[in-house]
C-alpha cells in the first residue's frame, strides 16, 4: 500500500503541526509562481522587505498564517544561487533554453508562513533522524527529520527554517510523541536568512541523506521527487 493512502486512512489521527484552529483561523495561500506580480525579484532578494510582504498581506486579508507551495514552479528561488546547484539522480543534468544548467524550481514542501517564535508540535509519535543547521543562504537553516513508522511502513517528516534553540539537547534515536513541542519557526540569522515560516515536507525514502533533505528539485525531474514526497497536507490539513 502506498504512503499516501495509509495517511489518507489516518487523517483523523493527527494532531495539528502548528497552533491552530481551522474554525476560526484564517489562511492566506501565497503563490510564489510568476503569477504573482505583486511581489517583484527586488523584495524577493532583500530578506526585510519580503518579511514586510508578507506581514503585510497576513494582516490585510486578517489571517493567521501565509501557507501553500507543495508542487510550486516557484521564481522567488532566482534569489540565491543555492538553487543553481544540481542534484545528482545519476542523469546528466538537463539544459534550460539558455543553455545553461537547469535551476532547481519546484517546491516539495508545504511553507507555514507566521511569526517567529510560532510553536511546532509532532503530528504523531517518532523518533528523530537527524538534525543539521544548513547555514547557506536561503538554505534550510537548523532543521529537524523525524522518524515514523504506520502500518509497519516507516517514513519521515522534515522541518526546516527552524531556531537553532529547536536544535539544542537532541540525539538521534530520541522518542517523541504526538503533540509535543519539538520546534520553534526561526528568525532570519538562524533560519537560513527567509522571513520567519515552517517548510513541512513528508519523505517516503531519506537516500541516505542526514539532517538535510532537498525541499526543491528540477521541474524536470519533478516526478520522482514528487513520489517520494507525498503532499504534507495529508498531515496537516490545512490547505482546502
Amino acid at each position: 500500500m502506498s504512503l499516501t493512502a495509509i495517511l489518507q486512512r489516518h487523517r483523523d489521527d493527527f494532531h495539528p503541526v502548528v497552533p491552530f484552529d481551522a474554525g476560526r483561523d484564517k489562511l492566506y495561500p501565497f503563490d510564489f509562481t510568476e503569477k504573482n506580480t505583486a511581489l517583484n525579484s527586488d523584495e524577493i532578494a532583500d530578506t526585510e522587505r519580503f518579511a514586510n510582504w508578507i506581514n503585510r498581506a497576513l494582516q490585510q486579508h486578517r489571517t493567521r498564517y501565509g501557507i501553500g507551495g507543495y508542487g510550486e514552479h516557484r521564481t522567488l528561488y532566482a534569489r540565491s544561487k543555492h538553487f543553481d546547484n544540481v542534484l545528482s539522480t545519476g542523469s546528466e543534468s538537463p539544459r534550460s533554453l539558455s543553455g545553461e544548467p537547469e535551476p532547481r524550481r519546484l517546491h516539495l514542501g508545504i511553507d507555514i508562513w507566521g511569526p517567529a517564535g510560532t510553536k511546532v508540535m509532532a503530528p504523531m509519535n517518532g523518533i528523530v533522524h537527524s538534525f543539521a543547521f544548513n547555514n547557506n543562504d536561503s538554505d534550510y537553516g537548523a532543521t529537524l527529520i523525524l522518524t515514523h513508522n504506520i502500518e509497519g511502513v516507516g517514513f519521515h517528516t522534515l522541518y526546516g527554517h527552524l531556531s537553532l534553540n529547536s536544535i539544542k539537547n537532541l540525539y538521534e534515536g530520541k522518542n517523541i510523541r504526538k503533540g509535543e513541542v519539538i520546534a520553534e519557526f526561526g528568525m532570519r540569522f538562524e533560519n537560513g536568512n527567509w522571513p520567519p515560516h515552517l517548510h513541512f515536507q513528508v519523505i517516503s525514502d531519506m537516500q541516505d541523506w542526514k539532517g538535510d533533505y532537498p525541499g526543491v528539485c528540477r521541474f524536470s525531474e519533478r516526478q520522482q521527487w514528487l513520489d517520494n514526497c507525498p503532499d504534507p497536507n495529508l498531515i496537516l490539513q490545512m490547505e482546502a
